[in-house]
């Protein structure tokens, strides 16, 4: 028997292992095109956009929370990525459409970005996010993540990770998630990341131990690159083992980019499979 992997043979180019930008040919054109999807959606939504809630302090320590027409049926809170040291939660707004067709308040938070902050401070972010966002939604909690937010949002129900409202967490989804943090410190981004071995050991969620009785999808896109793969698969095989009810699904066609974009279709195969976890259907 041949076992194989998803790349073509050793890993020597950190760097462009991790380069979806340089993957994706039109990558360019979906940052201008999200914030102005964002904005509008915002503005359609009227008062039931809640913008720039605080949680903490600092500038960036801001959610945003999207209401449905109706009592929510629970909290949808969705991190952004963007190698924890860009991007800003107001780009991503109309993913909230797909959650919020079904009855379920969303939140974005935001978060100091690296260098300002270390990856342990912005986990702690993001906590003290979750439990904001918790004390304005009653009900269970999904949360959710893409690429550096995947990372957060398993890393969040980590059992050293000290989440408020985790017993209140329904299900986790970390759509082209970064679960082992060591493959970066090869990468040319190690020093914005103030990453080292023992932090990347600390922070990678597949070498920690998940809350039990949590279900979590890895959900990654089939023509994402070797390395993305790589780390959805590893995430549900290591927990998996620790008897977590894991599910790992490869969306057919898409990349980095375009893995995100069916969160904001209500009638998406990839808003489906976060609903459920919650037993919706």
């Amino acid at each position: 028997m041949v076992w194989t992997l998803p790349g073509d043979g050793p890993l020597t180019d950190w760097d462009a292992a991790y380069d979806n930008a340089a993957h994706v040919p039109d990558s360019a054109a979906y940052g201008p095109r999200w914030q102005a999807e964002a904005a509008a959606f915002r503005e359609a939504l009227g008062p039931r956009a809640r913008t720039e809630l605080p949680y903490g302090p600092g500038a960036r320590q801001r959610f945003d929370l999207f209401l449905p027409e109706t009592e929510p049926r629970g909290l949808f809170v969705f991190v952004h990525g963007g190698y924890w040291r860009a991007r800003h939660r107001s780009d991503w707004s109309h993913l909230a459409a797909g959650p919020l067709a079904h009855g379920w308040a969303v939140a974005m938070p935001g978060y100091t970005l690296c260098p300002s902050a270390t990856l342990p401070d912005i986990r702690a972010e993001i906590a003290a996010a979750i439990a904001r966002a918790a004390e304005e939604v009653a009900g269970p909690i999904l949360l959710s993540g893409h690429s550096a937010g995947g990372h957060l949002v398993t890393r969040a129900i980590c059992t050293d990770a000290a989440l408020g409202p985790v017993r209140r967490v329904a299900g986790v989804a970390s759509i082209s998630g970064l679960h082992d943090l060591r493959p970066l410190l090869r990468t040319s981004m190690v020093n914005d990341l103030r990453l080292d071995a023992e932090t990347a050991r600390a922070e990678s969620p597949a070498l920690l131990t998940p809350v039990p009785g949590i279900p979590v999808l890895a959900w990654v896109g089939a023509s994402e690159l070797a390395e993305f793969r790589r780390q959805a698969a590893l995430i549900a095989n290591a927990w998996y083992g620790l008897g977590v009810d894991m599910r790992l699904a490869e969306s057919p066609g898409d990349h980095h980019f375009s893995v995100i974009e069916p969160l904001a279709d209500p009638g998406s195969d990839l808003v489906a499979a976060i609903l459920g976890m919650a037993g919706e259907g």
